[in-house]
């Protein structure tokens, strides 16, 4: 697989040409339907080709990224720490619901170990990149160090790069590790403003009073550790997670290689944020898969300036939202290759119901 680093990327990344934009929704436009009347599918057809300069989809790939956090230890999640490498061989035995999800829409699952507290052995389907053996507990002092913050950006740059190579046209971020709501609210509270209380939630469950502790917890963090908003990877390194970086280095690495990316839910759009943040154009290539329960995902979405997809009351992660989202955009492709316009169909403009 190919290696970029993380500046190359960045400086590589260009808005998506408003010509083309225009030129899409003029074809549009000539259909034989009144003009607007497919809503959104139009706007992801418009962008999907714009992006790609195709108007068909040769393989849609999932990436899961997988790792463990040290802030587990403060009684933030429902579930233990094991869960993690558990639910990464469940998907390799393709028995989770992103598996199931990805079946329905045809599109791959590729699982990346980013740093969970399990050594695997090389498997079909599993990217073995781990950066550590799960971060270290933020509310104690940093999650990570720059550098590995840096290492988890420039790993997701390389999925992006792998999809650029095999011809991959729509990838999609998924997400797996015990406790990785935390970190992602600390993320949602440093870079939008929002008050810790106002973007954390349930996570896998939680009871009241777990709720009061995670938030105290988050607080705890934010004050030692104090993230400048205005650096993000200085805000990975000090309270985010390895597979958030991930994420985010693959969204950034899709922006990058002009490939669109379906961002799945609350952790996935915790690592979108990050990447839009270390180039405003980032968010071009970004299609919001879902509006996750999570209460903190809407204040991310508005920041990066996304409107989500679909709405499911959905808060699984994985990338389930994503694949979801990948067949309405499939959708959206066929119906800008096969409807005909009013000249081919023979109706006249204003006639049609």
């Amino acid at each position: 697989m190919s290696r970029i680093d993380l500046q190359t990327a960045i400086d590589s990344i260009r808005p998506v040409d408003s010509a083309k934009l225009a030129a899409v929704q003029q074809r549009i436009d000539s259909q034989a339907k009144p003009q607007g009347a497919l809503g959104r599918l139009e706007e992801f057809a418009r962008r999907f080709v714009a992006i790609t300069g195709r108007d068909e989809i040769r393989a849609k790939r999932v990436f899961t990224f997988a790792g463990d956090h040290g802030v587990t230890e403060e009684g933030v999640s429902a579930f233990p720490r094991e869960v993690t490498p558990q639910m990464v061989f469940n998907f390799l035995e393709g028995g989770a619901s992103i598996n199931a999800l990805a079946r329905q829409v045809g599109a791959a699952v590729n699982v990346v170990d980013m740093g969970v507290d399990h050594e695997f052995a090389p498997a079909e389907g599993l990217i073995l990149r781990k950066v550590g053996r799960g971060t270290a507990n933020f509310a104690k002092g940093p999650a990570m160090s720059r550098a590995d913050a840096v290492r988890s950006l420039e790993v997701g740059i390389e999925m992006a790069a792998l999809c650029r190579e095999q011809g991959v046209d729509l990838a999609g971020t998924g997400d797996m590790g015990i406790g990785n709501t935390t970190p992602s609210a600390a993320i949602a509270a440093c870079m939008t403003g929002h008050t810790v209380a106002e973007v954390t939630f349930r996570g896998t469950g939680i009871d009241d009073a777990a709720l009061v502790n995670k938030i105290r917890v988050i607080e705890t963090g934010l004050a030692l550790n104090a993230p400048d908003p205005k650096d993000p990877v200085d805000v990975l390194a000090k309270i985010g997670g390895f597979e958030i970086g991930g994420i985010a280095g693959l969204v950034l690495g899709c922006a990058a290689f002009g490939i669109p990316v379906v961002v799945d839910g609350f952790i996935s759009t915790a690592g979108a944020l990050i990447a839009s943040e270390l180039h405003p154009n980032v968010r071009d290539y970004i299609f919001a898969a879902h509006q996750s329960v999570e209460i903190g995902h809407g204040a991310m979405l508005a920041k990066i300036g996304q409107r989500p997809i679909l709405d499911l009351d959905m808060r699984l992660g994985e990338g389930t939202g994503g694949a979801l989202a990948m067949g309405l955009i499939e959708a959206a492709l066929r119906a800008l290759r096969e409807v005909k316009t009013f000249d081919d169909a023979g109706v006249t403009p204003g006639s049609e119901q």
